[in-house]
């Protein structure tokens, strides 16, 4: 007992000791627009370090009696401070100003990445920095954070997780580039971005900047629109790490643990974060889960080289709402004569349990190695080697009953959601009165699988056999999956040498190689005994399908498996991309002019292949390699006037390649003749004004997007007899020449008056088509049918607001409590439509009503134990009024006499409506 209080006492005065004589450094980092919460804090050559808290003071105890401390955080040059304190006392370092030039050194990965610098790069931009990430997210898809800067249109699609899609300018995702980390993640086919593949980057990104426009970036990238960077956090922080938790509307659940080692002594780092989201989803029959896990290590064994190993994915599966209902349908399953817009068709209940036809699951993992090897003072070489093999798809239907699709009303209960006990007990040869002609009654579907029942594709059993064909009773529905799979390789390479004080000169290569895998396969027979399968070439009597492959996530994580170990029914077809690029940039900066030029050439092949259209011992099954260069050529300048002034202008030409369905537009291996790369032309001016309290950006711009590629098909009358279309012949066109005109106006600025942050945001576009494009038309026989004009001049461009505003305010209550509200403003927003669907004149665009948003938040950030540790609350709420609107349309249907409408909209137009009122809450501990 002597000895236990013996060495009690020794610990209490080792403790009391530790306490008196520990050193404390303090002070407030911040830019020059206020403070900066998150910055990075570490005591040179320890793992000791601390971060910022929301009004940007810091507070850590040293080891030593003197030494330094590094500053860093993203989107400004590191800074290193030294200090001097007495044991047992607290230094005040006093107020720390962080130079926004974007050396991103020990804080991301930089590499290649091209991140523009304020009052430097010349190009249109805005910086979301982690923390406002994670403080106003909550249950938002990721790019709608960008909501908040202007030119951007987000909506959330369908509403299912991961559904969201982002619109800059008035370009889509196809013409907007998205690059993690200065990788390009855009599909190498169609240019898309799946965000719900991405969702777990929320969590681990440091900052993300749009550059709107052509912007900065080195590589021949489809920017039209702009380009999107996501920084990530890399393995060489500050040693420390949180748990964070959050709950919110319809069940959502997110946790996530995260730690970082620091550098080590012996030049390693880890940074570690998993993380799992789950949910029933806002929109009915919308349940998701997913996972997200992020690697990254770190190794610097000298002063001339620095690796970074990084591994992060973030495998899903979410039901989805994938088809827009008419605003009629909608109306149906409300009351009152409003809209239910949470209704969705694509779902049922299966023997009690959510069961659909429109979902998504997939696993997309990224690896990358970033080499830094500096060779001298001036001169260093930047690498990034990357490989992504992503295996998923979507959920689906696939066959008829008695001709019925699985979308068609008769399926449907009383509720509008799909029957699928009554498909299963159809398939299985059970009597279903309201379906008509019952299963038993045919015997067809008895021979294929020993006499039992057997479903096919949408096509039906076919005469050939005995089938009746896609109209005729002996198919049945089953669910199947379209997979979507690919391999992707690639390497980027820059060096960067400074050739005297003011010039810097770039040069690289970007070169990818992509496979993309297409294919159906079978998930559930619902009921029937088997399935077999017509569609492929090489067995035109049917193939026996005995395997089916849950869409889950548990069969996601395995990405080596090969596609073809499965057995593929309706299509199955590869697409081959290969991508070689080089890229040359000279700058040039004095401090107060900087100025860059910037040239890439690019050249991009496709090859299709054909499994099943084309049997095994055909020449044409594997179509030859098509070949197109491409490139572009920009540059700007800026002039810093004075430390607050600023203004810039620049300009660029981009000969873009078209993609692979422009290459092989008609699902086959014949190659489109009449492809043409599309023209871009880029040109901005900006102006920028800096102070200690207030900062203001203005562009304006014009893009140019011309020789746009579209395909459509017209029925012509080849002998001139109206009344009689036995002779009518259906034609398809190939139109080159349709261009597009975006200009507008872009403000954004901030103001800071005590504790009082303001944020406004302003852009008003005028986008529209221009001039008339033209195609000649023919028949399958390649014979001559006709011109086909598209009479777009002047028609708005749609599918994104073209006027957005915003004003926010941020206010601190009292110490560590902040509350913050903000109202967006969206306008001139008109429906998507194919600009084939102008082939006649007299048609416009449809306007959908303007909407205002609220969303309100507030968090508190409660730290203790010196400062190291602390627990920050946050509570979300979006869209505060409830206010159902229409976020956006697919068809384009004006209102003729007559017409039902809501809010002036003929009810007829497939929407979507965006989501009402929306919460969540979390806490975070920082240690």
């Amino acid at each position: 007992m002597k000895k236990i209080t013996q060495l009690c006492l020794m610990l209490l005065f080792f403790v009391m000791s530790s306490a008196i004589y520990a050193q404390t450094i303090t002070g407030t980092v911040q830019d020059e627009s206020g403070p900066l919460p998150g910055a990075n804090i570490l005591e040179k050559g320890t793992t000791n370090g601390t971060t910022t808290d929301f009004d940007g003071k810091f507070s850590l105890n040293v080891k030593g009696g003197s030494g330094s401390i590094v500053l860093s955080f993203v989107g400004f040059s590191n800074k290193t401070v030294k200090f001097t304190v007495a044991s047992g006392e607290t230094k005040d370092l006093g107020t720390i100003t962080l130079t926004s030039d974007n050396a991103l050194d020990e804080v991301i990965l930089v590499g290649v990445a091209d991140i523009a610098k304020e009052r430097q790069t010349p190009v249109a931009v805005s910086t979301i920095k982690a923390l406002e990430i994670q403080e106003s997210l909550g249950t938002k898809e990721f790019p709608e954070i960008l909501s908040s800067t202007p030119s951007v249109y987000a909506t959330k699609q369908g509403g299912g997780y991961g559904d969201s899609r982002i619109n800059i300018r008035g370009f889509d995702q196809r013409n907007t580039a998205v690059m993690v980390n200065g990788m390009p993640v855009n599909d190498m086919e169609n240019g898309w971005v799946y965000w719900s593949n991405w969702a777990g980057l929320s969590d681990v990104t440091s900052a993300m900047q749009v550059q709107r426009g052509l912007g900065s970036s080195k590589l021949a990238i489809s920017s039209v629109g702009g380009t999107i960077n996501i920084l990530t956090r890399a393995s060489d922080k500050s040693e420390g790490g949180s748990i964070t938790g959050s709950y919110g509307h319809d069940n959502s659940i997110n946790t996530m643990v995260s730690y970082n080692t620091g550098r080590l002594d012996n030049g390693l780092s880890v940074s570690a974060l998993v993380g799992r989201k789950t949910g029933d989803g806002y929109v009915d029959g919308t349940e998701y889960e997913g996972y997200n896990y992020y690697l990254a290590l770190g190794y610097k064994p000298n002063e001339n080289n620095d690796f970074q190993l990084t591994i992060t994915g973030a495998p899903q599966q979410h039901f989805q709402r994938s088809y827009a209902e008419p605003l009629s349908v909608y109306q149906k399953y409300g009351e009152y004569g409003e809209p239910n817009i949470k209704y969705n068709s694509g779902w049922g209940y299966r023997n009690g349990e959510t069961e659909t036809f429109a979902g998504n699951f997939y696993h997309k993992p990224v690896v990358s190695l970033n080499w830094d090897l500096k060779l001298s003072e001036a001169s260093k070489v930047s690498t990034v080697l990357y490989a992504s093999l992503a295996r998923g798809g979507s959920i689906g239907a696939i066959g008829r009953i008695n001709g019925n699709a699985s979308y068609a009303d008769r399926l449907d209960d009383a509720n509008g959601q799909i029957r699928f006990d009554d498909i299963i007990s159809w398939n299985s040869g059970q009597d279903v009165p309201d379906f008509a002609n019952a299963a038993y009654g045919d015997p067809i579907r008895r021979t294929p699988i020993d006499g039992a029942f057997t479903n096919t594709g949408d096509n039906g059993h076919p005469s050939s056999v005995g089938g009746e064909g896609k109209y005729g009773s002996d198919n049945g529905i089953s669910q199947r999956s379209s997979m979507n799979s690919h391999n992707w390789f690639g390497v980027i390479s820059n060096y960067n040498t400074k050739l005297n004080e003011n010039l810097t000169l770039d040069f690289g290569v970007d070169l990818r190689t992509y496979k993309g895998i297409h294919y159906r396969r079978l998930v559930d027979n619902l009921g029937s005994a088997g399935y077999v399968d017509y569609d492929n070439a090489n067995f035109p009597n049917g193939v026996a399908i005995t395997e089916t492959y849950a869409p889950t996530i548990a069969n996601l994580w395995n990405v080596f498996a090969n596609p073809e170990d499965e057995q593929q029914i309706d299509y199955y077809n590869d697409g081959k991309v290969n991508w070689g690029g080089v890229f040359s940039q000279i700058e040039y900066t004095n401090g107060t002019i900087s100025a860059f030029v910037q040239a890439a050439v690019s050249s991009q092949s496709f090859k299709r292949i054909d499994y099943f259209t084309y049997t095994d011992d055909d020449p044409a099954q594997e179509s030859d390699w098509e070949t197109i260069l491409g490139g572009n050529i920009k540059g700007g300048i800026n002039w810093n006037i004075n430390e607050q002034h600023n203004i810039f202008a620049n300009a660029g030409y981009y000969s873009k390649q078209p993609n692979f369905d422009a290459i092989f537009p008609d699902y086959n291996n014949d190659v489109n003749e009449d492809y043409e790369n599309e023209q871009v032309i880029g040109l901005e001016v900006g102006y920028g004004f800096r102070s200690e309290n207030y900062s203001l950006n203005l562009n304006l711009y014009r893009t140019s997007w011309a020789d746009r590629f579209e395909s459509t098909s017209e029925v012509f009358d080849v002998n001139n007899t109206p009344n009689d279309d036995r002779d009518d012949v259906r034609g398809n066109a190939n139109i080159n020449g349709v261009e597009q005109v975006h200009m507008g106006i872009e403000l954004e600025a901030k103001a800071r008056f005590g504790k009082l942050d303001i944020q406004v945001m302003t852009s008003i576009g005028d986008w529209q088509y221009n001039g008339t494009a033209s195609g000649k038309a023919y028949d399958e026989d390649q014979n001559y049918l006709g011109d086909v004009d598209l009479y777009l001049d002047g028609v708005k461009v749609g599918d994104a607001a073209q006027f957005t505003a915003r004003l926010g305010l941020r206010y601190e209550i009292i110490e560590g409590l902040k509350f913050d509200i903000s109202q967006s403003y969206n306008d001139k927003l008109y429906a998507d439509f194919s600009a084939t669907d102008f082939a006649s004149e007299g048609n416009s665009a449809l306007k959908l009503p303007s909407y205002s948003l609220v969303d309100a938040g507030m968090s508190y950030n409660w730290k203790f134990n010196n400062d190291k540790n602390s627990l920050n609350f946050r509570v979300n709420v979006n869209n505060l009024g409830d206010k159902v609107y229409i976020s956006e349309s697919d068809t384009n249907y004006q209102v003729r006499s007559g017409d039902p409408t809501w809010k002036g909209i003929s009810t007829g137009n497939r929407v979507y409506f965006g989501w009402g009122r929306t919460w969540n809450a979390s806490v975070r501990f920082n240690f």
